[in-house]
């Protein structure tokens, strides 16, 4: 199983150090976090993709995907204004096109919140309408889009496995797939391998956290309540071969180095069992 660093909790830092880092620790690809001052999609447009691509050549990590940050500060897709849904919907097309040019596997976004009085009625052709543009620009470019699903204290429009079951259906294309960040179904008080179960080959990539099972917050593997080793065991079990991206997001960010270490040697631990 491959394993990837993301680098989100580098954003204090030069984009270069996660890079260096990934490498050095042994990471075996990158996840790219789409925010400033790393890789914010119209800056890679305006010509900063190029030094990107020179970091992934210099230390050579693949890129396993290119994740924009589309959860409300400042785009989400699924609040406000048609003007800012616009805005946002153009801002995740552009970082299409940006993951296409930096070889990312895929471009990963989420349905992040719809505000408290959305109402189901106004939330779901919201969403399926917004899919529906970006998917007609994932096949006209060859991208692959992943839905992930958020937790319930992040977003009430898709959190579980039934919720991407319904948007893959209403969206079907193979350019639409779907991913597990383990911390929602956990919290939620959902198997975590019921997303293996319905999804198939339409879950597409992993983020491995640890939770305290009360929460969003990301704690690094043997820190929260999820029996690991035994996912783990389950995980491998079902020939699953992709990328688990061990997302340290914020809470780590004054040592970004020194966590990515620790949690990738108490992951690769875990695989041993």
């Amino acid at each position: 199983m491959k394993t990837g660093m993301f680098t989100c909790g580098h954003q204090r830092l030069p984009l270069e150090q996660a890079f260096k880092d990934a490498h050095e620790l042994g990471y075996d690809g990158i996840e790219i976090w789409g925010g400033r001052p790393h890789a914010f999609a119209p800056d890679l447009k305006a010509g900063d993709i190029h030094h990107l691509k020179e970091l992934a050549r210099v230390y050579q990590l693949p890129i396993i995907g290119y994740t924009p940050e589309t959860n409300g500060y400042p785009y989400n897709m699924m609040i406000g204004s048609d003007r800012m849904r616009r805005e946002s919907l153009d801002m995740i097309m552009l970082a299409m096109d940006m993951a296409k040019e930096m070889n990312a596997g895929f471009t990963l976004i989420s349905a992040a919140h719809a505000g408290y009085l959305a109402t189901p009625d106004q939330i779901w052709p919201r969403l399926v309408d917004n899919l529906q543009q970006l998917v007609r620009h994932a096949e006209d470019i060859g991208m692959e889009l992943l839905l992930e699903p958020l937790t319930p204290y992040e977003s009430n429009v898709v959190c579980s496995a039934n919720d991407v079951l319904r948007v893959l259906d209403a969206v079907p294309s193979p350019h639409l797939n779907s991913m597990v960040d383990i911390c929602a179904p956990f919290v939620q008080g959902e198997p975590i391998m019921s997303y293996f179960d319905k999804l198939g080959d339409r879950l597409r990539h992993v983020h491995i956290v640890d939770s305290d099972g009360a929460s969003d917050s990301h704690y690094i593997p043997g820190e929260g309540k999820i029996p690991l080793a035994a996912l783990m065991q389950d995980i491998q079990q079902r020939g699953y071969q992709g990328y688990c991206t061990i997302e340290l997001v914020t809470m780590y960010m004054n040592e970004p180095r020194l966590h990515a270490a620790l949690a990738l040697e108490r992951f690769k631990a875990l695989l041993a069992k």
